[in-house]
């Protein structure tokens, strides 16, 4: 999500609070509230999925690799 969206979040939030928006500024908002989340989560399972731990064996392991896996065996 680019600086310009966020601003525009911002921007809507603003006016929003200070006189509210019309029907189509509140969809273009939702709309835009839901790109910003769904960028935010897979910029956080990208995060996760590069933490590699050391469990208590010694062993390092993965914690995409070892989901990943998990996940599959789930379908």
């Amino acid at each position: 999500m680019d600086d310009k969206k966020i601003a525009r979040i911002n921007e809507l939030a603003h006016k929003s609070k200070a006189e509210g928006l019309t029907e189509a500024e509140k969809k273009e908002q939702q709309l835009l509230r839901q790109e910003f989340i769904a960028a935010f989560r897979q910029n956080l399972k990208s995060q996760l999925d590069n933490i590699d731990i050391q469990e208590a064996d010694g062993t390092i392991v993965n914690l995409g690799e070892k989901y990943a896996k998990r996940a599959k065996k789930g379908n």
